[in-house]
């Protein structure tokens, strides 16, 4: 005898490929992504390479306020040490006589946020010099000719923010004659007259100098403005 109950239809399957991926799903993926390429970069910028932006005029005309430059957190690492004529950024807290860190966590937050990507200059303590002397090295101003002298021989610094004549600027008004203890840095801005560097923190501690361990790597390269950008090049020509 034949069942009159009706039958149910069948429901046919979602022919869609994108079900379970609406807005929701999409706006989560995306969101993994972009904490994925923030996580790479932070580990980038942190471990080998930053842009910086330059906050003073005291290395002109090698950099000049405002320029992007790309500091190599790696120059320094696996046995390798600052050399003579490395320009390089460093935490000089405490060692040039100011912490200059900001008291609003927030306003902290911002600064070292912007920095990270070179759009601000970095936090007050961190400073961009030349190397002019390291460890062991005595290093005085100056000859009969204005040079300054390391280790008795006076050197060459073609480097030097021109003066009015269109030469190179004094290597220094101020006088000085140190002996550079082990594991720390002598270092000078490239515009002499216009920079605060070791010779004006002779009475902190350390003398002025700066440790090795502070250093947080060397300027590699200008990235803008694309008229100026390039690498630094060799101090001596």
């Amino acid at each position: 005898m034949e069942n009159d109950q009706p039958r149910l239809p069948e429901r046919d399957r979602d022919p869609s490929p994108q079900r379970g991926q609406g807005p929701r799903s999409r706006f989560v993926r995306t969101g993994a992504v972009l904490a994925v390429l923030v996580l790479v970069y932070a580990t980038f910028s942190g471990l080998v390479a930053q842009p910086y932006a330059v906050p003073t005029g005291s290395m002109e005309n090698t950099l000049r306020p405002g320029d992007r430059i790309l500091v190599n957190k790696l120059a320094y690492r696996f046995g390798n040490h600052p050399a003579r004529g490395d320009v390089v950024v460093f935490d000089g807290g405490d060692t040039f006589g100011s912490t200059g860190r900001e008291s609003d966590p927030l306003s902290r937050l911002l600064r070292s946020a912007g920095a990270s990507v070179g759009l601000v200059p970095p936090a007050g303590s961190e400073y961009v010099k030349r190397v002019v002397g390291t460890g062991g090295d005595r290093v005085r101003c100056c000859d009969a000719r204005g040079r300054i002298e390391v280790n008795g021989q006076p050197i060459e610094e073609p480097y030097l923010r021109p003066g009015p004549s269109g030469a190179p600027g004094r290597a220094s008004a101020v006088p000085f004659d140190v002996v550079v203890r082990p594991g720390r840095l002598w270092v000078m801005g490239d515009h002499r007259d216009g920079s605060e560097d070791s010779r004006h923190f002779l009475g902190y501690p350390g003398g002025g100098t700066v440790p090795v361990e502070r250093v947080i790597g060397r300027v590699e390269t200008v990235l803008w403005p694309l008229g100026r950008a390039g690498g630094l090049g060799s101090p001596h020509g």
